[in-house]
């Protein structure tokens, strides 16, 4: 393992991710950073490192340490820090938003802040707030998809153009040799043919073509796609949904045509569309088409055999079907860009000519031309009309910007290309630039900064080492807004005979900012937000945390519901797998699948550490311990630890002296703590649980349930039973709690026997528990969720306290089972507010609830209407029958009567995520002895969670949900087990989840008596169920 850290710099995982941005709650205030001039921080240093007046010489010493130079530096608890800021600030300040501030410095709880936290602070503040004023890259994809342009016989493409006509969007390539091929949206080869060649040349009665293409151009609004040849002609290739055939071979042009554009009026098709040709001499040709309706070209008298040939010369006898303009000499080199603007009515070219780079020149010829000239001119440029913007790239490696109408010096020159730049692109709607060399290296420009936001080396499986790829003069297609419904705006790069396609953004990203309701759809259904991978509650802050697959971390007030931070990208765009608080309750840290692991200030998102990974897979566990020591655990199979009790190090080594090396012989998927004994449990996918003592960090026991020859299945929790661990009475009974395909084992760690109870907690057979919770001051109560969605609420309070016989798989009782979600529950948290016990619960369907430990739903982080976690009447409210089809109601009747509940069981309205803002009521069975009025209370149903502040977020439709992507991997055993893969592999969630439905199967074989209730946990109606002590 320490052989793999040195060998891999596995801190490069921090420098290739997508920036994080943060967005916070307006109530919050302004930020400190804003609030802070110069002079006040000049006023404040004077005081911290100034002797304080009226205390004794000595004393001052004691509060500092010298610095070297004669100057201390001091601590100020809060009363002296905030008399300290109305001095400097003003009386005025808010006594909230100095508590704020001075909780944000002192974020280790030490009760004082100095200086030099104070400046550590400041520091990270301004760090973030100048990374996010700079926009994160257009591109979504950190390498394309790449397709082989397999008709080309290993010549480059010359030009790919999108055809529109053919709904849904079409490609249409060109190489080199003349080989046409049409693509469908997805890039897959439809169709292909072979540009005819010249008649009066024929080999083995063949009319091959022997040329070189040089630029091709789709006229959308003829269906016809021009090509233009070395041989001096053009060639009209009809492009329709049941062929491609070529039509009119234009030949006998005075000069090789160089470069292609062709505009159409979408609002005013009567408009005569243009054609517009560059030479090889400078010059330009201008074709109109009158009559497009009827054809390009006047139809020929006698059918030929092949596409209608014209000499050009004989041009004007298409008078009445076509114009033709000629504009000599534009450039003194060969034209190599030619665009139109209709606005203005202006024809644009470039050459790499050293006196005519670009020129800018009106059809009619009326005005003086607009000429920049530049060293070795310009050999690609795009133009945008909007923003009056020009980019230039060239033969000496620079990007250049220039505005319309300055032609003597460029607004910004941007080096970094190492060779010629082939092409640039300006993409308006994220007001980007994206510019391509010949090493097929592609930049991503920021137009208002001019700086580099990202630089992507292309691996086309094309390239040889050592080797300049070769490439056509147009490598570049660009697909912005407006497109086709059901299309992504992308960026298409040849490079030989190969496609790279890129996804791009549609709007604009990073930067951070407040959170904001504005872009919200108030009475409509909302949509649900991404993945859920974890989520915690944290008692001192009494917030909510929620760790998403799409890489983000949201803050929830539990009080009220409402959002107070939240942090994408959080891991760049690597999903999230678990997160964990330090000891203080004030900084949060999370773990990614990549195998990084960072640290969050809770109170403004402030990102304070970044942690060694120790391999570049899943991190499966953190805890901390009570000095601020973090473990960390996941597919390296070993423990990690690290000290992030400092504030100064920003990057923090990871520490492997656990004597962890060669323990669990299978990855780690769970680790829990408990102080009160000195231990940490740790379990693997091979079903061992172990046990490590605190002052050795070495392993204690070894705890893992006979299989009797069945294949050990993986363990999916523990949870530490604190208040029996404490209890010198109680320590020796069953202390540790495990979940192993839905069977909890209650395990004694310093009795004579380990195992002391165990049963099967799932409604349904085959299924598995994924969270454990207990009221930890207690103990008196164990929930638990399931990947059914169902939650079930145990008396433990005098289970596991005798040694359970062999045969034996009593189950405790069970005061509640309600479902809470649709999906798989992935986390579920007993919290304790305003003196009442509360249920967390958050699941993969992207949702998380707040529930009252009698199954009252108190709501859905995320939800419109806020609560208010003190006052019952805001949350319980009426029941009113839901508003669904008669065919839904039907089918929820049919699985209520399918469920056969017992006596004392009652089926009340549970929130259904599927149909949002309404609610359900079945009718209670219950007998009236074992009612009480608490049974008869109603929920709110339950909202999903809008997983993204702004307003392009908030309105953003959930993408597609991951089945069960969980810490355990799934893989036959029969072929040998395989680690999850992370994204971008082929093996889905949903086959692992499978594979773990049939791993757990045979469980279900000996699932206790009592074990299950008719599978009344897998109905899909939402029953909660009630059930008394005596059950």
């Amino acid at each position: 393992m320490d052989t793999l850290r040195k060998n891999k710099n596995l801190w490069r995982l921090y420098d290739t991710e997508v920036p994080h941005s943060r967005f916070c709650d307006p109530s919050c205030g302004v930020s400190p950073a804003e609030k802070l001039s110069p002079e006040h921080l000049q006023l404040l240093r004077n005081a911290f490192t100034c002797p304080q007046a009226g205390l004794p010489a000595k004393e001052n010493r004691l509060k500092g340490r010298s610095r070297g130079r004669g100057i201390e530096e001091r601590g100020m608890k809060f009363e002296e820090f905030q008399e300290v800021l109305r001095s400097v600030i003003g009386p005025n300040i808010e006594d909230t938003w100095v508590e704020r501030f001075f909780s944000e410095v002192d974020i280790s709880c030490t009760g004082q802040v100095k200086w030099q936290q104070l400046c550590s602070y400041l520091f990270l503040e301004y760090t973030e707030r100048q990374r996010a004023s700079i926009p994160t890259a257009a591109l979504l994809d950190a390498q394309p998809q790449f397709r082989h342009c397999s008709h080309n016989k290993r010549e480059p493409t010359v030009r790919v153009v999108a055809v529109s006509h053919l709904p849904p969007l079409h490609y249409v390539s060109v190489s080199k040799g003349g080989q046409i091929t049409v693509w469908n949206d997805s890039l897959h080869i439809l169709k292909t043919l072979a540009l005819a060649g010249d008649p009066t040349v024929e080999v083995a009665n063949t009319r091959r073509f022997r040329g070189w293409t040089t630029d091709a151009v789709s006229m959308g609004s003829v269906h016809t796609v021009a090509i233009a040849t070395d041989c001096r002609d053009l060639h009209f290739v009809n492009v329709s949904p049941t062929s491609v055939s070529e039509d009119v071979h234009l030949f006998g042009f005075r000069s090789v045509l160089t470069a292609l554009c062709y505009w159409h009026d979408i609002q005013c098709p009567e408009q005569p569309p243009l054609l517009l040709l560059g030479d090889e001499k400078g010059g330009v040709h201008l074709m109109w088409f009158l009559n497009p309706s009827k054809g390009l070209f006047k139809s020929p008298s006698k059918k030929e055999n092949g596409p209608q040939r014209i000499f050009f010369p004989d041009l004007g006898e298409h008078s009445n079907m076509v114009s033709y303009h000629h504009i000599p000499d534009v450039h003194t080199q060969p034209i190599n860009r030619v665009m139109f603007d209709p606005s203005t009515s202006v024809v644009m070219t470039s050459s790499e000519s050293d006196t005519t780079s670009v020129v800018f020149m009106n059809v009619s010829q009326k005005r003086e031309p607009y000429v920049w000239k530049f060293k070795q001119g310009a050999k690609c440029f795009d133009y945008n009309a909007s923003l009056q913007l020009m980019v230039t790239g060239g033969c000496d490696r620079t990007v250049r910007l220039w505005t319309r109408y300055v032609t003597t010096s460029p607004v910004a020159t941007l080096p970094g290309h190492h060779t010629t730049v082939l092409d640039v692109a300006i993409y308006q709607p994220v007001g980007q630039i994206f510019s391509y060399s010949r090493d097929a290296e592609l930049r991503v420009w920021d137009i208002s900064t001019h700086l580099c936001l990202k630089t992507v080396c292309l691996q086309f499986p094309c390239l040889q080492p050592g080797r300049i790829p070769e490439h056509a003069n147009f490598p570049f297609l660009l697909l912005s807004p407006p497109l086709p419904e059901d299309t992504q705006p992308h960026l298409v790069v040849g490079c030989k005979d190969y496609l790279a396609v890129l996804s791009l953004a549609e709007k604009r990203r990073g930067g951070g900012g407040w959170l904001t309701d504005e872009g919200r759809e108030y009475g409509k259904e909302s949509q649900w937000g991404p993945s859920l991978s974890c989520a915690l509650y944290n008692p001192t802050l009494r917030q909510v945390v929620t760790g998403h697959a799409d890489s983000s971390v949201s803050l929830w007030d539990v009080e009220t519901g409402r959002r107070r931070l939240h942090i994408s990208n959080a891991h760049g765009e690597v999903e999230l797998t678990c997160v964990a608080m330090d000891s203080s309750h004030r900084r949060l840290i999370t773990g990614a699948r990549n195998g990084t692991i960072k640290v969050w200030n809770l109170l403004n998102g402030l990102n304070l550490h970044k942690l060694e990974p120790v391999t570049d897979t899943e991190v499966t566990g953190l805890t901390c311990l009570h000095d601020n020591q973090l473990l960390a655990v996941g597919w390296s199979q070993r423990i990690a630890q690290y000290n992030i009790s400092g504030w100064k190090d920003l990057n923090v080594k990871a520490d492997m002296s656990w004597k962890s090396s060669s323990v669990h012989k299978s990855d780690i998927l769970a680790v829990c703590q408990c102080s009160a004994l000195g231990l940490v449990a740790t379990a693997s996918y091979d079903g061992e649980v172990v046990i490590w003592r605190l002052e050795t960090q070495g392993p204690l026991h070894h705890l893992q349930r006979e299989t009797e020859g069945r294949v050990a299945l993986p363990v999916d929790s523990l949870l530490f039973l604190q208040h029996r661990a404490g209890n010198k009475k109680l320590r020796n009974r069953g202390v540790l709690v495990s979940s192993q395909a839905g069977r909890l084992h209650f395990w004694s760690i310093t009795g004579e026997k380990h195992t002391y109870g165990e049963f099967y907690a799932p409604e349904q057979a085959g299924e598995c528990v994924l969270s454990l919770s207990s009221d930890q001051p207690k103990n008196t109560i164990l929930v638990t969720g399931d990947t059914t969605g169902w939650l079930q609420i145990w008396d433990i309070s005098s289970y596991a306290l005798d040694i359970q016989q062999e045969s034996a798989c009593d189950r405790p009782p069970m005061l509640q089972c309600w479902r809470a979600h649709r999906r798989p529950l992935v986390c579920v948290d007993v919290l304790e507010v305003a003196d009442q016990l509360f249920i967390l619960t958050a699941s993969v369907d992207g949702s998380a609830g707040l529930w009252t430990k009698d199954g009252d739903h108190v709501g859905g982080f995320g939800q419109e209407v806020m609560w208010n976690i003190t006052d019952p009447a805001s949350y319980r409210r009426e029941t009113q029958i839901s508003l669904r089809g008669a065919e839904e109601e039907e089918e929820e009747e049919e699985m209520a009567e399918s469920d056969k509940l017992g006596p004392r069981e009652v089926k009340c309205q549970v929130p259904d995520p599927i149909n949002l803002g309404h609610t359900s009521q079945e009718e209670c069975c219950a007998e009236a002895s074992s009612t009480s009025p608490a049974d008869n209370d109603e929920e709110q149903p339950q909202q999903p969670m809008e997983m993204h502040p702004t307003e392009d977020l908030l309105s953003s439709p959930l993408g597609v949900v991951s089945e069960l992507d969980w810490k355990h991997k799934a893989q036959h055993p029969a072929s040998g087990r395989k680690k999850q893969q992370v994204p971008g592999s082929s093996q889905t969630v949903s086959d692992r989840w499978e594979h773990m439905l049939a791993l757990s199967s045979d469980l279900s074989l000996v699932v206790a008596k009592g074990g299950g209730r008719g599978g009344g946990g897998g109905g899909g109606g939402g029953e909660k169920k009630r059930l008394g002590k005596a059950d």
